[in-house]
Order: structure tokens, then sequence, then C-alpha cells
């Protein structure tokens, strides 16, 4: 049974790259191994707030479900039509997770009409370099604001060029991940601690220390 829905579901992605090949990044969903990496990049010890842009078939979704605490919270934006409805019937009975069928910019109005405050990790397949530049812009402005103090926004891209748009964070690390087909730039964006209480930080000028390394 698990066999046929995961044959079923690669022929829904296999299907929708097929009408919006520049909208889905890849001809294939991410391999387990690229999964299970970003993945490592969370800490699932405790109740989490995790927002997914672009979580297509769910992959990663399904592994962030199986190791989140019970009282975390994960929302999905998915723009693709037939995607978020699979969505919906994959996560049908699990009450920590939210399917939007939406545009990832809506984040901050979803965070607030749920009642959440931040989100601890934001995660992103979505192909960020065709994106206009004032939408990337403003994707990332939006994204940046609805992280915690110390969260982290964390993208697999084909290329690594967002990270010459993403000056709003503080601190970002890359690797090249070649344990998948294409593959795959995983960097992981943080948004600073205050400096103390009444402190103000500035953003404008972060110091970026990226140091990307290829995986065996």
């Amino acid at each position: 049974m698990q066999g046929d829905c995961s044959r079923l579901v690669s022929t829904l992605f296999f299907k929708q790259f097929l009408k919006r090949p520049f909208q889905i990044a890849s001809i294939v969903p991410s391999s387990k191994a690229l999964v299970e990496r970003v993945a490592s990049k969370m800490d699932f010890s405790q109740p989490r707030v995790i927002a997914e842009y672009g979580p297509g078939e769910g992959v990663h979704s399904r592994e962030i479900s199986r190791r989140m605490c019970p009282d975390s919270h994960l929302l999905l934006f998915e723009l693709d039509r037939a995607f978020a409805r699979d969505l919906e019937r994959q996560f049908a009975g699990d009450r920590r997770v939210r399917v939007i069928h939406g545009d990832a910019a809506s984040l901050p109005h979803e965070l607030q009409r749920r009642r959440i405050d931040s989100c601890d990790y934001i995660l992103s397949g979505i192909p960020f370099s065709i994106l206009k530049i004032e939408k990337k812009r403003s994707l990332l402005q939006k994204t940046h604001d609805a992280l915690a103090p110390g969260g982290s926004f964390i993208i697999y891209q084909v290329t690594n060029e967002l990270k010459q748009h993403a000056t709003l964070f503080d601190h970002a690390e890359s690797e090249y991940f070649l344990q998948n087909i294409p593959p795959m730039f995983i960097t992981v964006f943080q948004k600073k601690h205050p400096l103390g209480c009444g402190q103000g930080v500035s953003l404008q000028g972060a110091n970026y220390n990226v140091g990307a390394h290829r995986s065996a």
C-alpha cells in the first residue's frame, strides 16, 4: 500500500512539473538523503513552529512531521492546487499540520490569524532564482520578520544566488549536497538574537560567513 501511494504521488509530481516547469524546481522529488540532511538542520527537541514554502508532494513535510513534538505546528504553503489537495489528504489526521493553498507571501497573515507570534524555522524549496527582484526581496523581508530571534530560514536550491539578496540575515552557512538529482545547495540563514532588552539590532549591514563544501 505504501509503495502504491509513493508511485501515485510521484506521478502527480511529474505531471505538475510538466505543467509548471519553472514553478517546480526539479523533475523529481528530493532524495531521502537530502530530506534527512535538511531536517538535520532543525532542532526538534521541543515544540516548534515551522513553515514550509512550496512543499510539493510533501517529502520534506513528512519527515518534519515525523520528527516534530506533539505541540508543534507545521504550516505548508502550496500554490499548486493539485499538490495542496494531496497534502490535505496526506495530513488529514494530523492536527499539527495545516495546508494553505496560497502564496508564501501570506505567511504573516496566516500567523496572525492563528495567533502565532513567529516561526522557529522556515523551509523553502521554491526556485527563488525565477522570482522578480521585487517579489524576491519582499518575500525575504516577510520571511525575516516572521522568524523568532535566533530562528533559521533554510533553503535547498539548484543555485546559490539567493545569498547575494538575503542581506537581512546575519549569518549564513552553505553546503553543496551531491546526494540528490540534481545536486542542491543547502543554505541556512540565521536571524540574530537581540543584543539586549530594548536594544535595537541593525540588520542592513549583515555579516556573511558562508562556507560551501561538498558532501560525498
